[in-house]
């Protein structure tokens, strides 16, 4: 029976842990959210207890439903250019409406659980709406510290700013600067202050401490101050009267605006409680309960005649830097403003306006982020950023975040067709040296002609080729000189149809004329196309660690004779013409392979061969016996004298491998002479490859020329590689025909872990990496002459492609 565990990726400590920074956090986030709720009011042109019921039903209701427990929902600043808006042009209660439609909005999405689709738009687009909304508040709020009212639009507010400020109250202005001199100057005062006189200070919120400054420096001065009309009970939404787009429009972008601050302030304030403690931190937020209930919030306080409601940033960061716990701060705070908005509506009304409006102008200042800015700017997406700030000044916040994303849709339409192609000619030493004793002496005519011969042209194409490249592509293509060399390599990850038959057109035109074409991987790839999937099955049953895993056991042969099946029923059908040709023409091996048994790819793999190809011997360790050992060796000598004499190989090939079991059971113990088992017998065959490797790479050793062996065991098959070679070479049949000339000995090694193989210089004894060099294309074999025999290139080797 199995029992199933739920899983918390974040534990928390127990309550009782929990609750006491729960209290003196929510204290200080309700201190900072009356002064804030009653500015966002003001911004608004809504009632100033709007902003207190938004605060209320955004601590109790969000607070409690929400996905993010420590983050503090209210009326929003990101909000106040969109309310304004909708209660200039539908009233105060239409607007109630408009919230209410908007929170079942968000109820439908958070349903829908696509919370995190919605954080896929680009951060450009986010930042510039916001920087937007917060330029559009600082300058409406500019008229009020001023003593004036805001106009309807930003435009509006800039062009009658002249005039207000010739016009401007003779003491707001003061008690504006004032509040902002105590909201800049508080943290700074906090940290010079030591002692009680500071545990005090820092005790205090900043906007608080403003709001309360201004309010005593204006205390028996003749300013506007808040008005707070009787608590009644609120009546319920209107519908706007209006077109029905327009009412949707509405809808959309308070929906739209709320919930992307909401999910990405939900984002900031978990990243920040992530910073403390496990013991300390609050389990992570969930969105889509996040936007479930922001939407229920939003629905309660459109009913309450309420402002619109998001999770704000300012106020989580203050629940955690206050040492919040639980969703309990939140909460608790929701009913300190309530309690402040029954029992302290007097005190309230004390507050000159022009301080809230300098705090929220000040909080509209900071949203304009040059962080944000330099950050944009370094990903290259400030157009986008621009573009939305812009028209979300001028024309609104739904017509900005539109405009943001049709920039962004061009800019990455921009990038994708935007290719870059350069091409350089290359030399070879002594042909430059050549050129430099003929300057004087040859004609210009000669002079073109010899580097038109000698140079190699080297095209590189960075980014995305579409068939809009083909034109550059083509003028690159053409500089390429006949009988040169070219290299064509490609840094990007797509290739249309239409440069891939330019490309592939131009390579046969090139190689026709006598001329070379190398192409980098990734062109040979483009080149290729994708590999049929039917194809990848047939060759590779046993991709991604599995052997035919619908196969079933076959009763009397058991799971080989359904793997046989298997083969009979994909794998044959598709490639059956390749084995019987071997089987029809007879069989024309050119290498020998030796390699070890215990490596378990297959060697057409590793060496990119096919039926035929190969002679393969495979053994415990790889080993080569030397000659004139007891008959129980006669085996590999038998194969070997098959391959040379018989199927006259141009090359035999000694292959180790990393992980080999083998060279471990020799370094664990060598079998002495005279061991017992069949397989310790066999093994001290390797007694010299144990010695050789403790000579080193200078004495007869092997080495790596990339990097240092990782360890003995490495070393050990290395060296093994070598000394098995001079095995080989002993034996009469392979000696002769080295001397002739008609045969060639190749070491190798496979390094399973890199999926690379190392090719070995005898002479030096270093094994250098294969360059996975593509193979050649079939223009290329139609048009490069054939391999000498007992070459050492890469058809010598059968390492045609990548390992």
């Amino acid at each position: 029976m199995r029992f199933r565990t739920p899983i918390r990726t974040r534990p928390g400590p127990p309550p009782a842990a929990r609750t006491p920074g729960d209290l003196p956090a929510s204290i200080t986030v309700f201190l900072i959210a009356v002064p804030l709720s009653l500015g966002i009011a003001l911004a608004t042109g809504a009632p100033l207890q709007a902003g207190l019921v938004a605060a209320v039903v955004g601590g109790l209701v969000a607070g409690s439903l929400g996905g993010a427990p420590l983050q503090v929902s209210g009326a929003a600043t990101s909000l106040v250019v969109v309310t304004a808006g909708l209660v200039d042009r539908y009233g105060w209660r239409a607007t109630c409406a408009v919230t209410v439609f908007a929170g079942l909005a968000q109820l439908l999405l958070g349903a829908l659980r696509v919370a995190r689709a919605a954080l896929a738009v680009s951060p450009a687009i986010v930042h510039g709406m916001l920087a937007g909304i917060g330029a559009v508040i600082a300058v409406g709020q500019l008229h009020v510290v001023l003593g004036g009212s805001p106009h309807n639009s930003a435009v509006g507010n800039l062009v009658a700013l002249p005039g207000q400020l010739t016009g401007s109250h003779p003491v707001t202005p003061v008690v504006g600067a004032l509040t902002v001199t105590v909201l800049l100057g508080w943290p700074r005062l906090r940290e010079r202050v030591g002692g009680r006189a500071g545990g005090v200070l820092r005790a205090v919120p900043a906007p608080l401490a403003a709001v309360a400054v201004a309010t005593a420096a204006a205390a028996g001065l003749s300013v506007p101050r808040v008005e707070l009309p009787a608590w009644r009970a609120p009546g319920l939404p209107e519908l706007p009267d209006g077109p029905v787009l327009g009412v949707a429009a509405a809808v959309l972008t308070v929906t739209l605006v709320a919930s992307m601050e909401s999910l990405l302030s939900a984002l900031a304030v978990d990243a920040l409680q992530a910073a403390r403690p496990p013991e300390a931190q609050a389990p992570p937020v969930r969105l889509d309960r996040e936007l479930l209930g922001q939407g229920a919030a939003n629905v309660v306080s459109g009913l309450l005649a309420g402002l619109p409601i998001a999770g704000g940033a300012m106020r989580g960061s203050a629940n955690v830097a206050a040492g919040a716990r639980t969703r309990r701060a939140t909460v608790l705070h929701g009913v300190w403003v309530l309690l402040c908005a029954g029992l302290a509506a007097g005190a309230l009304e004390a507050i000159p306006l022009a301080a809230p409006a300098a705090l929220v102008m000040l909080v509209g200042l900071r949203m304009v982020s040059l962080a944000h800015v330099r950050h944009v700017r370094r990903h290259r997406e400030f157009p986008v950023y621009a573009a939305t700030l812009g028209t979300v000044v001028v024309f609104g916040v739904l017509q900005g975040v539109a405009a943001g994303v049709v920039v962004a849709a061009l800019l990455a339409l921009r990038r994708l067709t935007r290719t870059r192609i350069s091409v350089t000619r290359e030399y070879v030493s002594d042909v430059k040296e050549n050129l430099k004793s003929n300057k004087s002496e040859e004609k210009e005519e000669t002079r073109e002609r010899v580097q038109d011969a000698c140079a190699r042209v080297r095209v590189r194409v960075t980014g995305q080729l579409t068939f809009l490249a083909v034109p550059r592509l083509s003028r690159a293509l053409a500089q390429v000189p006949e009988r040169a060399e070219a290299v064509v390599e490609l840094d990007g990850t797509f290739m249309d149809h239409a440069v891939s038959e330019a490309l592939r057109g131009w390579c046969a035109r090139h190689r026709g004329r006598g001329g070379r074409v190398r192409l980098g991987e990734a062109a040979e790839r483009a080149l290729r196309g994708p590999e049929h999937p039917r194809a990848r099955r047939s060759w590779t049953p046993w991709h991604h660690h599995r052997a035919c895993p619908e196969q079933q056991p076959v009763a009397g042969g058991g799971q080989l004779v359904g793997d046989v099946g298997a083969f009979r029923r994909r794998t044959a059908p598709p490639v059956s013409e390749e084995p019987a040709r071997p089987a029809r023409e007879g069989q024309r091996p050119t290498q020998l392979f030796v390699t070890c048994a215990d490596y378990r790819p297959a060697t057409s793999l590793i060496t990119s061969s096919g039926p035929g190809d190969l002679f393969t011997v495979r053994n415990v360790g790889n080993l080569l016996p030397p000659p004139g050992c007891d008959a129980s060796c006669d085996s590999v000598a038998a194969a070997v004298e098959y391959a040379v004499e018989v199927l006259e190989v141009t090359g035999v090939t000694v292959c180790g491998h990393s992980g080999c079991g083998a060279m471990a059971a020799l370094l664990a113990a060598a079998p002495e002479p005279g061991a017992q088992t069949p397989l310790a017998r066999w093994l001290r065959h390797g007694r010299p490859s144990l010695d050789r490797m403790a000579r080193g790479p200078g004495a007869g050793g092997a080495a790596l020329a990339d990097r240092p062996a990782a360890d003995d065991h490495e070393r050990l098959t290395l060296a093994n590689v070598l000394q098995q070679l001079d095995h080989l070479a002993a034996y009469p049949g392979v000696a002769r025909r080295i001397a002739e000339g008609r045969l060639q000995l190749h070491g190798m090694y496979v390094h399973a872990g890199e999926a690379r193989a190392y090719a070995l210089d005898q002479a030096s004894g270093i094994f250098t990496a294969v360059r996975p060099d593509p193979a050649p294309s079939a223009e290329t074999a139609a048009t490069a002459p054939p391999a000498a025999p007992g070459g050492d290139g890469p058809a010598a080797y059968g390492l045609t492609t990548k390992v």
